[in-house]
């Protein structure tokens, strides 16, 4: 198992990356946020010869528009991955499953050489998740043992701590190959 965090603007820009092989960085959220900590959280991990990630928090409808949002305000870099973040809203509310679908299928058709992928809490993958439609992969969080997600689905990442940040592993055998899975080997 790889090594890897998630960080957003509550993170530093300076995070350690001291046996990492992959950092996700939060860009974007609906149509209207950036992170302000994106482009030193971007540099942090490429300096750091990490896998970079970006992953976009969906909300509800503007689907398309979303889309086009995250991608215009992420970085293009060969190897780099996508992903979209299906959770609960600040307002109570979620995208459906249609529409989180439809983003992941649209992030694709506008960068269809990067790797597209799914973050959700093994909640809405178990309960909320109708068509188990994950993109390039399923990015689970789940609290528990680091690599032993409780789901029965094939993962490729999985969140296994938010304390003091989020954590994460990666089922690969090494950095080589997820470098090379990202890039579309």
């Amino acid at each position: 198992m790889l090594r890897g965090i998630d960080v957003s603007a509550y993170q530093s820009s300076a995070y350690d990356t001291d046996g990492l092989s992959f950092v996700f960085i939060k860009a974007t959220e609906g149509r209207s946020y950036v992170n302000p900590k994106l482009t030193a959280q971007v540099k942090t991990a490429r300096d750091a010869e990490c896998v970079v990630g970006f992953y976009h928090f969906l909300w509800p409808g503007n689907i398309t528009a979303q889309a086009e949002y995250f991608l215009g305000k992420t970085p293009e870099q060969a190897g780099d991955l996508l992903a979209v973040d299906w959770e609960t809203t600040g307002d109570g509310t979620h995208a459906s499953n249609a529409e989180k679908d439809r983003f992941i299928r649209k992030v694709k058709e506008l960068r269809p050489d990067h790797r597209v992928l799914l973050y959700a809490d093994r909640n809405y993958w178990l309960t909320v998740d109708a068509t188990s439609y994950a993109g390039d992969g399923l990015w689970i969080a789940d609290y528990v043992t680091a690599g032993q997600p409780r789901i029965k689905a094939k993962w490729r990442f999985h969140q296994y701590t938010d304390d003091p940040l989020d954590k994460n592993v990666a089922d690969f055998s090494s950095k080589t190959a997820l470098q090379g899975w990202a890039a579309g080997d």
